[in-house]
């Protein structure tokens, strides 16, 4: 029988804590997971507490390195947990279910879980915005909203829910009550990080680049004490923005001042690095010698594995850096997809194959290839995980492609695209300058 929970977290949720100077440490990770404040890794220092809770939250620290080691290192953690969940509450079990059930790789069962969790407890928060992590990766956009809109009647004093619910709608293509969320959520906070990024996702998919070029500087001096990826991301953002207003060397500072540098072995600062980087090419920006730095920590990611999304930007970071080790990630990618986790292993075999020879074809100039093997993937891109805006750099390299595989088929194909693109972004230079290359090649007026 679980004992009588003797304390509380900032949220109001029960605590069985074995070491009650721990609440500090364990309120570090809650406010800050639900901040995306670098204070979430704080609960670390608690680790000697056997309290269940306290291992869990470490292990889910582990779990996010998202790292090919990083199951092994949170297992000791579940172990210690799992062995000591019986004194645990009901809503500690089950985030420690949730927690093992990632560990396995079973994402369907920890969804399942942090939805159960916001139902019985909706003012679990961390487990809440674990769950839309869990969500994000596997494409199911209305699970994110439909956790946030769960929790939100028991929830609604806390300004980091109205931007878990903002990030809902936008991914569920619902603008208006997207910004409604976001702006809600700033107004109680300003500093509210993830509410800033909801609204550049919905400026950005609605054209109104040079307005959310200046939201997001407006709002940048609060972007202090967060979590490498949030930083990194917001002014990943910035620099979307001014990609697309033709301020190709103010997006190249924010590049070297605020993308890459931050925690260089980190996964999504690789990523958004790798990111970046293409879409400067893409748009016709010399990047320098600027992949070698990059591709020398990607050369350590070809067992990761974690998520699909990851391993097709190590693979095209590698290969745009030259190196051979962009072909051993490709084969190891063809090689695990059939072995992977039931939950994820249609996305692997389907999408990220595929997706992979693509991406590896059009780093080394093979057009046709790249055309054919894409085209085979983006109907079912969003599998795979990321944003829209992240899934962007997909269509981008397809267009690329179409473009410089130059037949008239080709062409024309580039022609479609590009004109419903420029019409939704009158405001985009890049496009424009793209379209107006396009018409000239097929004999059109730009």
């Amino acid at each position: 029988m679980s004992s009588a929970p003797r304390l509380c977290d900032s949220l109001g949720n029960p605590l069985s804590l074995d070491d009650p100077t721990s609440l500090r440490a364990v309120n570090d990770f809650v406010e800050g997971f639900i901040s995306c404040e670098a204070r979430a890794v704080d609960v670390l220092a608690a680790a000697h507490d056997p309290s269940p809770i306290v291992q869990a939250y470490c292990a889910t620290l582990h779990l996010f390195a998202e790292s090919g080691d990083a199951a092994a290192n949170a297992r000791p953690f579940i172990d210690r947990a799992q062995a000591a969940s019986a004194r645990a509450t009901s809503r500690e079990q089950r985030y420690i279910a949730a927690i093992a059930a990632w560990a396995e790789g079973d994402i369907t069962r920890a969804i399942a879980l942090h939805e159960e969790q916001a139902k019985e407890h909706p003012r679990d928060l961390a487990s809440l915005k674990l769950g839309q992590y869990h969500c994000f990766n596997v494409g199911d956009c209305p699970g994110m909203l439909r956790l946030a809109l769960t929790a939100l009647p028991h929830a609604g004093d806390v300004p980091y829910l109205h931007g878990m619910a903002a990030f809902g709608h936008e991914q569920c293509h619902r603008m208006r009550e997207a910004e409604a969320s976001a702006r809600r959520a700033i107004a109680m906070e300003r500093k509210e990080p993830w509410a800033h990024h909801a609204l550049a996702h919905v400026m950005l998919t609605e054209g109104r680049l040079g307005e959310g070029l200046d939201f997001m500087q407006g709002v940048s001096d609060t972007w202090v004490g967060l979590n490498s990826f949030m930083v990194t991301h917001n002014w990943w953002h910035v620099a979307l923005f001014l990609i697309d207003l033709g301020r190709d060397a103010d997006a190249l500072t924010v590049y070297d001042n605020h993308v890459w540098g931050v925690v260089k072995a980190y996964s999504q600062d690789q990523i958004g690095a790798v990111s970046l980087l293409a879409r400067f090419e893409l748009a016709g920006i010399d990047v320098g010698d600027r992949w070698q730095d990059v591709g020398g920590y990607l050369a350590h990611r070809l067992d990761d594995h974690v998520l699909p999304f990851l391993d097709l930007q190590y693979l095209y970071g590698l290969a745009r850096a030259g190196r051979p080790e962009a072909d051993t990630l490709l084969q190891r990618i063809e090689d695990f997809a059939p072995k992977a986790p039931p939950s994820t292993r249609s996305a692997w075999q389907r999408v990220c194959v595929p997706a992979a020879r693509a991406l590896l074809a059009h780093a080394r100039g093979e057009h046709a290839t790249a055309i054919e093997e894409l085209g085979l993937a983006l109907p079912r891109l969003i599998e795979i995980g990321g944003s829209h805006a992240q899934r962007d750099l997909f269509e981008q390299v397809y267009l690329d492609a179409l473009v410089r595989n130059g037949t008239g088929g080709s062409l024309a194909g580039a022609q479609g695209i590009l004109q419903q693109q420029v019409n939704r972004q009158p405001e985009s230079r890049r496009l424009l300058r793209q379209a107006s290359a396009v018409y000239a090649r097929l004999g059109l007026p730009a």
